[in-house]
This record gives structure tokens, C-alpha cells and sequence, in this order.
């Protein structure tokens, strides 16, 4: 049975680990509002830049100079996964479904006979990953001490991936990160980026004749002009998504923290006082029997 020094002293420090809980809770509170602002903010940008590209790259997709970064190297054999985790911990389990996403999805390549790489950007989703595939692994990006994820970070995860292209070190490029849902709900997701998503084949009877565009200049050198920038434009919506997703999975953690720690305090400071009358009892009656035994 502990003492009641014992008990003091664990009272004291889960209170301790409490009012850390409680702070980090207020600041992922505080920053989360921003970071989701950011996210939704990006979302209508970035859809409607990989929709008109889609609609505009139906148009060149069969030409043979057709960009790489619009259809690949035209084979399939080997996979690019970009996998973006948070650079810290402490947000439940945020980092390890991405982790398992990721997982699933190279065991999936792997026993379709696909060659899988993998690109990871946190720190957390490379140190998951190295666990089980570690020669997966061809690079690590990490924005730890940043306080802000900016533009410029996309532009050079996107260079990344624009170079490896360019060196045929794969054919298919796809994006896995945690997109925001909700304070409580972030959903791991892929997103292909190469070869780039293209509408599907309508037939002309059930949708109706289409309509024909003229571009000014020529829809190559548009290509040429965009593809890069959609590249890294999507990338920067998937960091955004995952950073806003962090902050509301660490809130919501560091919330049930301060209420698990809440409770603990309760059951101890419940036990200090058992313990303490226990021996202010045991105390009484060898006094009253020491007095009767006189």
C-alpha cells in the first residue's frame, strides 16, 4: 500500500502533466482555427486548377510529346507514393493511420508486381514506414522548427518530384495524407498526381454534342505553364489539409488527456483520504488502548 507521501507526490505530478495537457489543448485550439481556414480556402483553388487542366489535357493526352508530368513515362511498373505525416506527435492517432494507409497501399502495388517508392514528408511517417519497409524509402522531407507551412514548402516537395520524374525513377505518382473533415474527423486519402487524372468518355448521345475551344496560345505551351504550378498547388492543399488535421486531432487528444488526468487526480486524491483516516484511525485506537491499558 503506498504511502501517503507517495500518493502526494503522484497527485502533484499528474496535476502537473494536467496543466501541460491543458496548454497544449489552447494552443492546437488556437492554431487549428487558422489552419482550417487555410484548408477550405485552398480547396476551391485547387479543384478547379485539376479540373481545367483535366479538361484541357483530354486534348493532348494522345499526342506523343505529350508532358510527363500530364501522362508519365507511359508504363506502370514503378510507384511513387508521396507520404505526408505531421513532424511531431501528440495528436492520438493521426500519424498511424496514414501510416497504415500507406502500408496497405504498398502491400496492394507490391502484389499487383509493382515496383514501390516512397517519399516522405514528417518526420513521423518516415520513422512508421522505415519499420517494415525501409528500403522503400528514397528521400525524406521534414518542415520541423517551421511555424507556418508556406507555398514555398510544396514548391520544393513538387521540385522533388518533378526531378525524379525527369530521371525516370518512376512512372506513377500518388499523394496519401490526412484531408480534414471535421475537428473530430480526418480521413486518410490518395490522390493521384501522374499520370493527371483525365474526365472519362462521354458518349455524345447521353450528354449531347460538346463543345469545341479554341487556346490562344496553343494548349502545349498552356500545359507547359500550369502542369508545374498544379503540381505544386497540390501538394501545398495536401499539406494544408494534413496540418489543419493534426491540430484538431491533437486538441481533441490533449482534451481527453486533461480528463483522463482529471479523473486520476480524483481516484488518488479519493485513495490519499482513505489512507489518511486509516492511519488517523490506527493512531486513535492505539491510543485509547495504551490509555485503557494504564
Amino acid at each position: 500500500m503506498p504511502s501517503l507521501k507517495d500518493l502526494r507526490g503522484r497527485i502533484n505530478s499528474v496535476k502537473s502533466t494536467r496543466k501541460i495537457t491543458q496548454a497544449m489543448k489552447m494552443v492546437a485550439a488556437a492554431k487549428l482555427r487558422r489552419a482550417q481556414s487555410q484548408a477550405e480556402q485552398a480547396r476551391p483553388y485547387a479543384e478547379r486548377m485539376e479540373r481545367m487542366l483535366a479538361s484541357l489535357g483530354a486534348s493532348v493526352a494522345g499526342s506523343p510529346d505529350a508532358p510527363k508530368l500530364l501522362v508519365g513515362t507511359g508504363q506502370d511498373k514503378v510507384h511513387l507514393l508521396v507520404v505526408i505525416t505531421a513532424d511531431r506527435g501528440l495528436a492520438g492517432p493521426f500519424n498511424t493511420n496514414v501510416g497504415r494507409f500507406a502500408r496497405a497501399r504498398i502491400r496492394a502495388l507490391e502484389a499487383e508486381g509493382k515496383t514501390v517508392k516512397v517519399l516522405s514528408v514528417g518526420r513521423k511517417g518516415a520513422a512508421y514506414l522505415k519499420r517494415e519497409f525501409p528500403r522503400h524509402i528514397v528521400g525524406e522531407i521534414s518542415f520541423m522548427g517551421k511555424k507556418r507551412i508556406g507555398f514555398e514548402d510544396a514548391q520544393e516537395v513538387a521540385d522533388r518530384i518533378t526531378a525524379m520524374l525527369e530521371a525516370g525513377e518512376f512512372d506513377a505518382c500518388s499523394l496519401i495524407y490526412n484531408r480534414f473533415q471535421s475537428v473530430i474527423t480526418q480521413i486518410a486519402t490518395e490522390q493521384r498526381l501522374i499520370p493527371a487524372p483525365l474526365p472519362e468518355a462521354k458518349s455524345e448521345a447521353a450528354n449531347g454534342a460538346q463543345a469545341l475551344y479554341e487556346y490562344e496560345p496553343a494548349e502545349e505551351q498552356i500545359l507547359a505553364t500550369l502542369l508545374p504550378r498544379n503540381l505544386a498547388i497540390q501538394v501545398y492543399r495536401a499539406l494544408l489539409e494534413n496540418n489543419a488535421g493534426f491540430y484538431g486531432s491533437q486538441m481533441n487528444a490533449m482534451d481527453n488527456a486533461t480528463r483522463n488526468a482529471g479523473e486520476m487526480i480524483n481516484k488518488l486524491t479519493l485513495n490519499y483520504n482513505r489512507t489518511r483516516q486509516a492511519n488517523i484511525t490506527k493512531e486513535l485506537i492505539e491510543i485509547i488502548s495504551g490509555a485503557e491499558a494504564v
